[in-house]
């Protein structure tokens, strides 16, 4: 390879990793106005003949329409109380729940076992600061009811305590009592009851019902965009609806802008078994006691005000509703809707014990999500035993790594027959130059008769890819790492920054995985037939890993580190191999190779 290819590959590399900020400028971002979504047209409302303010406005079902009238969602068009408005808290152990009277509906939930922020050079010498919050910030308050004109009036719920629990009580003008129930109970559950009870003498015919869920808001201002979005299991599979979706990019690529879509509503009828609402490492999962008709999620703004004050861009967040098909309730009759309500963290253990499989809310189901959910079981069985996080990362490499420990010695000593073969396949490829084929054939020969393959040193790293993938997929929702802290990393889930240096970030743990890279490629064998440029480009290869790991979780830095460690001890320790020995496993049937044979000592 000559100086001007490697030059077009360092050119195509750079564009790269700065192609995500070009393309951001070339092609910036809609901002997402208030309310999510601007009201139908004039011209839209007399399209569909409709009110925008009646729950029926054409929906987006699961692909986008041509239609560019976005429906109006119940934040716009719902009128606040004018009166003053009434909290209630109610206390548990492990959470506080605020309700309000506008809407009769849960505002928000602190954990109080969790902090807001993880401070790792905090003066004051604390961990954190307040609690964590779900649904802060958001535009409506989880479990609010909307129904058009039927049920959306200005009136306020009126809260009352009960025996364990909240009530919330309000009766319309149409003679239609809304009662709303809350019950806490263990495990960061609340049961939720919602009646609504005919008061007159003639059936009232209901529309379709919308019940919030809640929003999806980053858990702090920093919080990647990624983690959001609404997320709901219909007895087949579970789906994340987030970002990617409502952008509606051409062919996927973020630098294709495309049509946005305004909502989402799910295909089916009657098979919404959760939803969930999450952030990187909360959420609030919402489960009916029977699935309920249908979802819809929306892209909302939120009132942040504390990004102004930072000079920063207001985050957006992701709102989901259940929806309930229309009905009749009869004269003095009702109708009962019941849920189980989970706001706490993706905590493996937690959610599998919710009997609804609300584990898959961790996000486990791609191709590498078995070696996450067993990388997470493993590593909350070690830390059982009293060990850190930090050092039951360290603990599971070396399992990981001993159970590949005969394949990657195979592996070396594969590559160790092939670097000792090279003087006779340098002949076999002077001598058939002119015949490529030939060529390939001859050397295909002889590698099967001294029992020895090119691929051979590729098989470890190709069975250790599920595993490095599965421990990044693991690391994006360890509630358990948020806060770990090992050596001078304050936090194995976020990069272990010891300091900023002209607004640079000074992260030790990727340079050190770097390092130990750079030492091991330095000590592996070169593959046959390479050129001497293209072996210096694969031993400069770790300064890629380093550029794309840098902001990366300090758990999976250190993952790396530890495993480069290990490799360089068994390549140590592969070196004592004898020529003997390589002659002997390179041999064909009955002879030694080539040129490796061992020798007595000589007659006098």
């Amino acid at each position: 390879m000559d100086r001007k290819s490697i030059i077009v590959l360092v050119v195509c590399f750079a564009l790269l990793m700065l192609w995500g900020p070009l393309s951001s400028r070339v092609f910036p971002p809609v901002p997402v106005p208030p309310g999510s979504v601007p009201p139908p047209t004039e011209a839209g409302q007399a399209q569909t003949g409709r009110d925008p303010g009646e729950s029926g406005t054409p929906l987006v079902r699961g692909e986008p329409t041509a239609s560019i009238t976005a429906p109006s969602s119940p934040a716009e068009r719902w009128e606040r109380p004018r009166s003053t408005e009434q909290t209630v808290e109610l206390d548990t152990d492990e959470a506080r729940y605020e309700f309000t009277s506008y809407g009769g509906a849960l505002r928000q939930v602190e954990l109080k076992d969790y902090p807001a922020e993880i401070k790792c050079r905090d003066k004051r010498g604390t961990n954190g600061v307040g609690f964590a919050i779900l649904n802060q910030h958001a535009p409506l308050p989880a479990l609010a009811l909307f129904g058009g004109a039927a049920l959306e009036d200005s009136t306020p719920f009126d809260l009352k305590r009960i025996d364990q629990g909240l009530r919330a009580e309000k009766v319309l003008t149409n003679g239609l009592r809304i009662v709303k129930e809350f019950v806490p109970s263990t495990n960061h559950q609340m049961l939720v009851s919602l009646r609504i009870e005919n008061l007159t003498n003639t059936p009232v015919a209901l529309p379709e019902l919308e019940l919030t869920l809640g929003t999806s808001v980053p858990g702090e201002l920093k919080e990647q965009p990624r983690f959001l979005g609404v997320q709901y299991f219909n007895g087949a599979k579970p789906r994340l609806v987030n970002d990617a979706w409502f952008a509606n990019h051409l062919m996927g690529c973020g630098c294709l802008p495309g049509t946005p879509r305004p909502e989402f509503r799910s295909e089916g009828v009657s098979n919404i078994v959760w939803a969930s609402v999450p952030n990187r490492f909360f959420t609030l999962i919402t489960a009916p006691e029977t699935p309920a008709y249908q979802l819809v999620a929306r892209k909302t703004q939120l009132d942040w005000p504390e990004a102004d004050d930072l000079g920063r861009k207001r985050p957006v967040g992701y709102e989901a509703s259940l929806i309930y098909p229309p009905a009749v309730i009869p004269a003095g009759g009702n109708v009962e809707h019941r849920l189980t309500l989970y706001a706490g963290p993706k905590e493996y253990n937690a959610l599998a014990q919710l009997g609804k499989s609300q584990d898959l809310a961790m996000n486990f189901t791609s191709i590498f999500g078995w070696f996450a959910k067993a990388l997470l079981l493993s590593m909350n069985g070690v830390h059982a035993l009293g060990l850190s996080y930090g050092l039951t990362i360290i603990v599971i490499t070396v399992i990981i790594k001993t159970l590949f420990w005969p394949l990657t010695q195979a592996s070396t000593r594969s590559m160790k027959r092939m670097q000792a073969l090279q003087p006779q396949m340098k002949e076999i490829q002077t001598k058939y130059k002119d015949d490529p084929r030939k060529m390939n054939m001859k050397l295909m020969e002889f590698m099967k008769q001294n029992r020895v393959s090119p691929l051979g040193g590729c098989l470890p790293m190709l069975l250790q890819i599920p595993v490095f993938i599965g421990f990044y997929q693991m690391l994006q929702s360890a509630v358990e790492l948020r806060g770990a802290g090992f050596l001078w990393a304050c936090d194995l889930s976020q990069p272990d920054t010891i300091a900023t240096v002209f607004g640079f970030p000074i992260n030790p743990l990727p340079l050190i995985m770097g390092a130990t890279q750079l030492w091991q490629m330095r000590m592996t064998p070169p593959s046959p037939g390479m050129d001497p440029t293209q072996q210096k480009m694969m031993q400069y290869m770790p300064l890629m890993f380093i550029v794309i790991l840098y902001s990366f979780p300090a758990g999976l830095a250190l993952y790396w580190t530890v495993q480069n460690l290990l490799s360089i001890l068994q390549m140590k320790l592969t070196k004592n191999i004898t020529a003997g020995d390589i002659a002997a496993g390179a041999a064909g049937p009955g002879a030694p190779a080539p040129h490796l044979r061992k020798r007595g000592p000589k007659r006098r």
